[in-house]
């Protein structure tokens, strides 16, 4: 079996269609989508537009569920301008998304972790930054069973392969690099380089490969795009890589 997985899109379309054009070059017919696909002050409309045809098997992330469950003026300003920009049709979309998703009997698809939204399953983050979390802790976090969990959230990619043979692997974002968040304390998430990434997944057997894919793409105009919502922010991270 062989496949690839994308999250993290954040209304990033050009990032978008070039990740979904380099799959189909491969041959790769299916894909899956860990989340955080509309928010962003990019194209969120647009990427709704695209992704809802393919019916790819989805699982919302944090960003859609506070679409979906937040009023707006608790809305923090990414979510505010995608709230603005979708429609009710869109928002009938989203609302149709599992949290988690059983892709195969042996395959479990989640944003954060399986059992929450916001939490990074290959990170912990301490008064002292951002570090790679243990493989206790990981497994900790894996309470499922599955051979391979595939994760989003923290933009970065990474796979880590536990004692037991479980298989945990993030694909990185689509669409958005970098950025900085207050919990549960201050801290960057970077990816380092302004690229496209998503995930190649192969199976031999019970036996789980990860590719991990990093492509260009015309983040300028991701960037300037950004720039015009009145971003800088947005503007940096997608230029560089880097939230600061």
């Amino acid at each position: 079996m062989r496949f690839a997985a994308i999250a993290d899109i954040h209304g990033n379309l050009p990032a978008l269609e070039t990740v979904l054009a380099d799959i189909a070059h491969r041959g790769i017919d299916t894909i899956v989508n860990l989340g955080d696909l509309l928010s962003g002050p990019l194209w969120p409309a647009e990427t709704a537009d695209l992704l809802e045809p393919l019916r790819l098997p989805t699982v919302r992330g944090n960003h859609e569920r506070q679409l979906l469950t937040l009023h707006r003026d608790a809305m923090g300003p990414t979510d505010r301008f995608t709230n603005a920009a979708i429609s009710a049709s869109h928002r009938e979309w989203l609302a149709t998304l599992p949290t988690t998703l059983w892709f195969t009997p042996t395959v479990f698809l989640c944003h954060g972790t399986p059992h929450d939204d916001l939490t990074y399953f290959l990170h912990d983050v301490g008064t002292d930054g951002v570090q790679e979390a243990s493989t206790e802790a990981i497994a900790v976090r894996a309470q499922v069973d599955a051979h391979l969990i595939l994760c989003g959230h923290t933009h970065v990619a990474g796979a880590v392969r536990l004692p037991n043979g479980q298989f945990i692997v993030n694909p990185g974002s689509v669409g958005l690099p970098a950025y900085t968040d207050d919990a549960p304390h201050p801290h960057a998430m970077e990816a380092g380089t302004p690229h496209a990434r998503y995930a190649i997944l192969t199976a031999t057997g019970d036996h789980w490969n990860a590719e991990l894919i990093a492509l260009e793409y015309d983040w300028e105009s991701a960037a300037a795009q950004a720039a015009r919502h009145h971003r800088p922010d947005w503007a940096h991270a997608l230029r560089t890589g880097l939230a600061n």
